[in-house]
């Protein structure tokens, strides 16, 4: 049976009003319009719902069957549509988010604080992870959405770039190398480094830039905790590259960054399973993360750290 709701919704309108103008008043369509509706919901009941006189409409029998059940029915149907309408304008409920350690640790705690300013009803549950543990609960469905260095492999996720920030330099403060206010990459060529190991998603990046940049590394060290760089160079044992995020420096140790030229970039990226929807509050703190990253962006323009 070929019907539309739109059908319905004008019998019932009928039907309540018992006059076709009326009818037409309440849910704003033409007499001619109402009619015809009408005509084509009895044909394809294929009885007569209505009797029409010069004075009035009435129900037939098998029309006030109809309309009985269709005031409910439509009713609930509103009520439905609407608790759906307010379902999608939620902002409760508990938020899971997965990010790599320099990005937990540098930008979102201020994300965290902006969204329990604007969405108090919130819960956010931070899990702070190495790249490949944050990308696996994200295929997981074990979060909500992660934060990650790309780029990524798409075919799995739904990625949407934040934010780019430079690779520097971090070297002690009577290393030769700080006596210059720029870096160039073949500084680098023999001098022992210390980095991140593989779990870091700036790892790959950074042996890309070495080999672009025709340095011949001298790793010495390969650590899991991005924090562990300061000690590590502080105490000698090489010099390291970081992300512009992990500054500023810890104070009270004789460290500082220097530019590298050319200037090559890390992206930060929002990250969500592929063809999945978020929940209205994920939905919303998703967007503060974003936000957060164009303000920390502005931020270092105003104000450069290094």
């Amino acid at each position: 049976m070929n019907y539309t709701l739109k059908q319905l919704r004008v019998f019932v309108a009928v039907a309540q009003q018992g006059s076709f103008s009326q009818a037409g008043k309440l849910i704003g369509l033409s007499q001619s319009a109402i009619s015809h509706s009408i005509r084509e919901l009895e044909s394809e009941t294929g009885v007569r719902l209505l009797d029409r006189t010069t004075r009035e409409v009435l129900l037939t029998e098998a029309g006030e069957q109809l309309a009985s059940r269709l005031e409910r029915m439509l009713e609930e149907l509103n009520t439905t549509m609407l608790d759906v309408r307010s379902y999608g304008q939620q902002r409760s409920g508990t938020v899971r988010v997965a990010a790599s350690q320099t990005i937990s640790a540098h930008l979102m705690p201020q994300c965290l604080a902006a969204s329990r300013e604007l969405f108090p009803e919130i819960r956010i549950m931070l899990r702070d992870r190495p790249q490949q543990w944050v990308l696996q609960s994200i295929r997981n469905a074990e979060v909500d959405f992660g934060i990650v260095i790309g780029p990524l492999p798409v075919e799995d996720f739904e990625c949407e770039a934040i934010l780019d920030e430079p690779f520097l330099l971090l070297c002690r403060q009577d290393d030769p190398l700080a006596k210059e206010a720029v870096i160039g990459w073949q500084s680098l060529n023999h001098r022992p480094l210390v980095l991140q190991d593989y779990a870091s998603g700036s790892r790959v990046l950074i042996d890309e830039a070495l080999r672009a940049q025709e340095v011949d590394a001298e790793i010495v060290q390969e650590i899991g905790h991005p924090a562990t760089l300061y000690p590590m160079v502080e105490a000698g044992i090489g010099i390291s590259i970081l992300p512009a995020l992990a500054l500023p420096l810890p104070q009270g140790r004789p460290l500082l960054v220097r530019r590298i030229v050319p200037e090559i970039n890390r992206t930060i990226m929002l990250v969500r399973r592929k063809n999945r929807s978020l929940t209205p509050a994920a939905e919303a703190v998703w967007q503060e993360v974003r936000q957060q990253a164009v303000l920390l962006t502005q931020q270092r323009r105003m104000s450069p750290a290094f």
